[in-house]
């Protein structure tokens, strides 16, 4: 049973809340949504859908005519907590950087970036303008290091006994198992608890009591160090580094090198920002998580936690040899070189934040591609129900308009047989497409790009190769040879009809219709459980004759790929 856009179209029902919650909250002031990124390593697909959730409210949001801000947070001063497997420019000689900030790591060797951070936001901050997400970018170093959040760091240092006990309330209740990695070909993208920085201490201190501060030694970089002292009139803050010794005592109303620990910093920049919209990953369901406890500590900053959905898992079907994420962890860029844009959009809109779905790198692109063709159709003629309609053109287009799209958007499925065929051959491939529709052939190989790329990306990088098409040079004359009568009548048949059926829609009713004439039936003939069963043996025939197995790509799709005079030939002509 359909339900009704009221029920499916999470969009506007929480773009409703947020602009009301901002209108009580900050009458006249611009809507702030935020989204926290932790450049630690590859930015994977389960993490995009911590900026994807706020960039659709923010843009349902605009579109009615509102300012918005959607912050972004790049936690760039987090820790470097490990190295991570599986990054091409790494050995294990970068374990000597754990504890310093993201941005003080060398980036991978090779790279152009000037330090780990940087290197890994990279990609990101590229796959995000192809998607068309507007946003506000803050860099944590630069907030940091700068002093911006001076007063913010000696309130919480005023109040570390509130905070203290706050946190106290959860100590003692055990952790959220955690989920156990599925392999890498249904993988399920666990978006890390809000920068992925969950892991980090909650600054419990020890003889010297609670502090909600750490600084990075002034030797070493690195926040291994602990608090020995402080005095709340002088701002006087005495520390230890466990990892080189040193010692020093610095003013904290003047000092820039450290931050609050992640369950403190997070809340304290919700009231900072005046966030009104921000969603967590389903980790945050937990007693002692951040976002729960970051509901009472924000109330230390005078501020309000903001509405903030729980995000489900984003899963993987059938990576193969990923590219640019070695460590198994497919990124954004990664999808976006087999997918265009508006389809990695709708995955995301069509499905409600505490709802999982799963991102295909195999064969099952080319059925949502399908979906997503029919979809556009139905919009096109107004026979889409409304949520459908509203995903899609949340996918389509943004406030500022129209994502770039392909001029003529053939079939996915058939413009990867053809790229399958080819091997990227230009003047072949346009050959082909030019005989898809004789009566409106494709003239340039421009109007079915970018779908065409990313065709041929999937094609090359995401298929085996032992199931890829290779069209035989040569006929085989020993099954020719071992054909009975009804065999070869059927390929006379389909042999006689391809100069008067030489296009898509021709060849599909030729090779479909044979087998209805070999039965005596008229080729518009409706089939029978008989019939499928003729035209199904009949097709593994011509398979084993074109490509010497028993399936591969749509047959009509196959033969205008090899090509008339080339059939003739495999077919024994």
């Amino acid at each position: 049973m359909a339900q009704s856009s009221t029920e499916t179209d999470w969009v506007s029902r929480f773009a409703d809340e947020v602009i009301a919650e901002s209108e009580r909250r900050a009458p006249g002031k611009p809507v702030v949504v935020a989204s926290g990124l932790s450049p630690s390593g590859p930015i994977h697909l389960g993490n995009l859908r911590e900026v994807m959730t706020p960039h659709l409210v923010a843009d349902e949001i605009r579109r009615r005519g509102y300012e918005v801000r959607h912050l972004i947070s790049w936690d760039d001063y987090d820790r470097y907590r490990k190295v991570p497997n599986g990054i091409e420019g790494i050995d294990a000689s970068w374990a000597e950087h754990i504890g310093k900030p993201l941005t003080s790591v060398p980036a991978p060797a090779g790279s152009p970036h000037p330090n780990w951070a940087e290197h890994f936001k990279a990609a990101m901050v590229e796959s995000l303008a192809e998607l068309g997400v507007e946003y506000d970018p803050i860099s944590q170093t630069e907030q940091y290091t700068a002093g911006t959040y001076r007063e913010q760091i000696l309130h919480a240092m005023k109040h570390r006994g509130d905070i203290d006990a706050i946190l106290d309330q959860y100590r003692t209740k055990k952790a959220p198992k955690k989920q156990s990695q599925k392999p890498v070909d249904e993988a399920e993208l666990e978006a890390e608890e809000g920068s992925g920085a969950a892991a980090e201490d909650d600054g419990s201190g020890g003889a010297s009591g609670y502090f909600p501060y750490k600084p990075y030694c002034g030797r070493c970089e690195k926040d291994l160090t602990t608090v020995t002292s402080y005095d709340d009139e002088t701002t006087e803050l005495a520390y230890t580094c466990t990892s080189c010794g040193f010692a020093e005592t610095v003013k904290l109303s003047e000092f820039n090198r450290g931050k609050l620990v992640w369950k403190v910093d997070w809340p304290m920049r919700w009231a900072y920002e005046g966030v009104i919209f921000e969603p967590s990953g389903v980790d945050h369901s937990s007693p002692g998580s951040s976002f729960q406890v970051g509901g009472q500590i924000v109330r230390i900053f005078d501020g309000v936690q903001p509405i903030g959905p729980m995000y489900a898992f984003v899963g993987i079907s059938g990576m193969a040899k990923m590219s640019s994420s070695k460590g198994g962890v497919p990124t954004a860029a990664d999808a976006l070189k087999i997918m265009e844009p508006q389809l990695l959009r709708w995955l995301y809109a069509r499905r409600r934040p505490n709802q999982s779905f799963k991102i295909a790198f195999d064969q099952e692109i080319q059925r949502l591609y399908d979906e997503w063709d029919k979809l556009e159709a139905k919009v096109a003629d107004g026979s889409a129900l409304p949520a459908d309609a509203a995903a899609y053109s949340r996918a389509a287009r943004t406030a500022a308009g129209e994502l770039p799209r392909t001029p003529r958007p053939l079939p996915y499925r058939t413009l990867a047989s053809v790229m399958d065929i080819t091997a990227g051959h230009d003047e072949q491939t346009l050959r082909i497409l030019a005989e898809l529709d004789p009566e409106n052939p494709v003239t340039s190989l421009d109007e079915v790009r970018p779908r065409l790329d990313r065709a041929e990306n999937w094609i090359t990088n995401q298929v085996p190769a032992d199931q890829r098409t290779i069209v035989r040079d040569e006929p085989d004359t020993e099954l020719l040879g071992s054909l009975d009568d009804e065999g070869r009548e059927s390929l006379r048949l389909l042999l006689e009809g391809l100069d008067t059926h030489w296009s898509l829609d021709g060849l599909t009713t030729l090779v479909y219709g044979v087998p209805k004439v070999m039965a005596g039936l008229d080729p518009e003939a409706k089939p029978t459980p008989e019939l499928k069963l003729a035209q199904r043996a009949f097709f593994a025939l011509l398979y084993k004759l074109l490509v010497s197995r028993e399936t591969g790509p749509r047959l009509p799709t196959l033969l205008l790929a090899v090509g008339a005079e080339r059939v003739r030939k495999l077919l024994g002509a």
